[in-house]
């Protein structure tokens, strides 16, 4: 626990910060709306649940103005450009993006939950308090005339005693666009789980995109005022305090209070969700702009286990180690964007991808470029964007996991170390890195084997066998794989992978792998980097932490993940 603090105390004092703002807003403006004089009469029929309606919507107003800073993905790699010779503490909140834009959507939710119960019960007061005939203050409230012509003012939505609450909710600005927010943030939230974004992410990529609707009728949905207070003039002119105890005098001439006028108070989401929007435009402008800018694909390579490699080069193009791109295939859909890591190197003259069959999309792109007699298809790419891997050479050691694809990052990794190699880059400051790849089957070693190869030849060149010590693990395997292995376990290579490192057969044992690099790193600052599933993340986050000593002279540990 306490190096949990220690590593993450930032993430904590912001989330905490974030936590007390929404309790502070709730609390502030349910103290209003129970005391002030405004709404002394609406009280009257709706009791306590229109302070919790009010101050629901305040928090809906305050975390949906943070929804959307998460996702400015230009904004976040302009930030981490910008913080590079900022504190580690400080650069590693951007890689929690996604997690806080999770955060702030449970939060919109669980306000949008207490929101709507308490608006229930309010309109089904208004319903009672229409149909009450027993001339009590609540029923002279809501019987107040709707027509403005007249001189009154009216404080119960439902006008007519054989008016229905269904009829006012899809009459009513303000209830019509709740409808359609409820709908579109329930279609947003229940499409954005983990089993749909990896096994259906089209459902989930345009499910998402409801979220205009969700900002659209929040812009609106205080239009027509439904839940109102008294005017100033006609609190002046009569407190209500005083003057409902002689509600059955109010149209007496001789009395001084007269019937009190209401208003509904002016929309004020817009304001909050203003400039969020006007940045979250400006952001989609620029995307589409680099996305725009013709994308010229000079090599396309099939590797096994349905696995496309794509070499593009684009004018202007510039990126760094880790990073990924949302990719377009016009051809297959004009509107999919979907990301992948970048596998090239800075130092190459083009950036590549490797794509895994996993879906609809990526299926038909493969099946696209397959076909031999048909032209290559159109490509559009927006990005590049940054993610925790670019921070891998601030550590003096590295410890990079790739799952399956999610090898991809640290391929790029790899070849940069290569190329820093060639030109006797004496500025590189990691000096040991641990590399982990965990595979289902044989073939997948296959994607990156030249480059495996090309390293051990150029460490044994340049005296630095010691530099990179990777590990192969096969968790797909039968008792044929192993006895082949076991039979040519004396050759010089892997009669698997063709390499000089032998392949495990399961899974690591991080307890070990961990306590082996502590021992050997005792006062150096490790990363711990990964690209793959949240299982192994979960396990490597614990060990992270079990591992990291309270002395910071000490060896440290960092987690990294990989987040889209």
């Amino acid at each position: 626990m306490g190096n949990w603090v220690v590593n993450h105390w930032f993430s904590v004092l912001f989330l905490a910060v974030w936590l007390g703002l929404n309790v502070f807003l709730f609390v502030d403006a349910f103290l209003k709306y129970e005391t002030a004089d405004r709404y002394y009469y609406t009280r009257k029929i709706l009791g306590s649940t229109l302070a919790c309606a009010r101050a629901s919507a305040l928090c809906l107003n305050f975390n949906s103005m943070l929804i959307l800073l998460p996702v400015c993905r230009s904004l976040l790699s302009f930030l981490r450009g910008t913080c590079s010779f900022c504190s580690r503490t400080l650069r590693k909140q951007l890689d929690h993006n996604l997690t806080f834009h999770k955060l702030v959507a449970y939060m919109i939710c669980l306000h949008t939950a207490i929101h709507i119960i308490a608006h229930l019960f309010n309109f089904d007061r208004y319903s009672r308090s229409r149909q009450a005939t027993d001339g009590s203050l609540v029923s002279i409230l809501s019987s107040l005339s709707h027509d403005e012509t007249k001189g009154g003012s009216w404080l119960n939505p439902i006008q007519f005693r054989n008016m229905t609450v269904e009829y006012v909710t899809f009459t009513s600005i303000a209830g019509l666009t709740g409808v359609i927010m409820t709908i579109a943030l329930i279609l947003m939230v229940t499409s954005a789980t983990e089993f749909i974004r990896r096994s259906y992410f089209e459902v989930f990529w345009y499910t998402h995109h409801l979220f205009i609707f969700y900002i659209l009728g929040l812009g609106i949905h205080g239009i027509g005022g439904i839940v109102r207070g008294q005017t100033e003039e006609s609190i002046n002119e009569g407190h209500p305090h005083k003057c409902a105890e002689y509600f059955e005098m109010w149209d007496d001439h001789d009395c001084r209070c007269r019937r009190p006028e209401f208003e509904g108070q002016p929309p004020e989401s817009w304001k909050w969700i203003l400039a969020p929007v006007i940045l979250y435009i400006c952001e989609r402008i620029l995307r589409f702009y680099r996305s725009q800018q013709k994308v010229v694909i000079t090599k396309v390579v099939m590797h096994p286990s349905k696995v496309l490699e794509l070499q593009m080069n684009k004018r202007g193009f510039s990126m760094e180690v880790g990073q990924y791109i949302f990719v377009n295939c016009p051809s297959i859909s004009p509107l999919e964007w979907h990301p992948f890591t970048l596998t090239s190197a800075p130092e190459e003259d083009f950036f590549s991808i490797h794509i895994r069959a996993a879906g609809d999309w990526t299926e038909n792109l493969i099946r696209a470029f397959e076909q031999q007699y048909s032209p290559i298809p159109r490509i559009e790419v927006d990005g590049p964007f940054g993610t925790a891997s670019e921070d891998v050479f601030q550590y003096e050691v590295a410890v990079l996991v790739g799952a399956g694809i999610g090898v991809t990052p640290f391929a790029s990794i790899l070849k940069s170390i290569w190329y820093k190699f060639q030109c006797a880059d004496h500025n590189l400051k990691t000096k040991k890195i641990y590399f982990y790849w965990i595979c289902r089957e044989t073939g997948a070693f296959s994607w990156f084997n030249d480059l495996l190869t090309s390293l051990e030849q150029e460490m044994e060149e340049l005296g630095k066998v010691g530099f990179l010590n990777y590990r192969l693990f096969l968790t797909g395997w039968d008792s044929n794989i192993v006895g082949h292995a076991a039979l040519n376990f004396d050759k010089a290579t892997d009669i698997l992978t063709g390499l000089k490192q032998k392949t495990s057969f399961g899974r690591p044992m991080w307890d070990n792998e961990f306590s082996t690099i502590a021992t050997s790193h005792p006062k150096s600052v490790v990363g711990v980097f990964l690209c793959g599933p949240q299982t192994l993340a979960k396990s490597l986050r614990k060990c992270c932490h079990r591992y990291s000593s309270l002395d910071p002279r000490k060896v440290q540990f960092y987690f990294n993940k990989e987040n889209f």
